[in-house]
């Protein structure tokens, strides 16, 4: 029985979509980076203050920040953070993810509730922030965590309404306890949901933190900005941006390597 060989065309078309989906992320890093610097330095006026934030002067403030000894300790503070703000809104969402989906009576009930406060934004929650937790971390971890839960609560409802209840039944009929079911029918069916909703949660809570920075701490990212604003260094500022918008790109990549990427919404 004879088989079919690939075609040339089809051959040489495998190598050229991989050449070009690993230069089309470079190309349009290089575009973007010209339209900056086209902005900052040809459009932008002789005295004008666009001109400090051009990019040959905030790459070269990366460099000034680091051996100021200053990027990697907000750097660190940041990123610790954002974990335990990620960790207090994994352990509220999920034991609230499951016991809101387990109860289509609870549900009910707490539809509304949750959907007004997941509109509410979370730096709208800043002052009470303050008030309750003072000036230092934990007022910045509660704002993250404020943010990340809900994405994290959502998905997990939705799990567990995906749980097959023919599986379920078949599980208790077995005579497995209400623990056996969780672990063996449950949880697996959720984990898919738990994983979109972490990743969710990292980008939502990574962009709060910045904001939330800026409300009395003397330490991180979001401090940095408003410390170099102060100081009129605005290739610092511009700088710091940059150091943000790396460790959030950094950040996503990793999640979506570990937990895979999120199904669509």
């Amino acid at each position: 029985m004879s088989t079919l060989a690939p075609s040339p065309r089809s051959t040489r078309s495998a190598p050229a979509a991989r050449t070009a989906s690993l230069l089309a992320p470079v190309i349009g890093t290089l575009l973007a980076a010209a339209l900056w610097w086209l902005v900052t330095t040809v459009l932008a006026g002789p005295e004008s203050m666009v001109r400090a934030f051009a990019p040959q002067h905030a790459v070269p403030a990366i460099g000034a920040l680091a051996a100021d000894g200053v990027l990697l300790d907000d750097v660190v503070t940041s990123l610790w953070r954002l974990l335990l703000g990620l960790l207090v809104a994994g352990v509220l969402g999920v034991a609230t993810g499951l016991a809101v989906g387990a109860s289509s009576l609870l549900e009910q009930s707490t539809r509304p509730v949750f959907q007004f406060l997941r509109m509410v934004s979370p730096l709208a929650w800043a002052p009470v922030a303050i008030g309750v937790f003072g000036i230092g971390h934990r007022p910045v971890v509660f704002l993250v965590a404020a943010a990340a839960v809900w994405p994290i609560v959502l998905n997990v409802v939705a799990g567990v309404r995906a749980v097959d209840p023919k599986l379920t039944l078949v599980a208790r009929s077995l005579g497995a306890t209400r623990t056996e079911v969780l672990t063996s029918v449950v949880l697996p069916t959720v984990r898919p949901h738990l994983l979109t909703g972490i990743r969710l949660a990292l980008g939502i809570g990574w962009v709060v933190l910045v904001p939330a920075e800026m409300l009395g701490v003397t330490s991180g990212l979001g401090y940095e900005i408003l410390n170099s604003r102060d100081q009129l260094a605005y290739d610092k500022v511009m700088a710091v941006i940059l150091v943000i918008g790396a460790l959030g790109h950094a950040l996503d990549a990793l999640a979506r390597r570990v937990l895979g990427a999120p199904a669509a919404a």
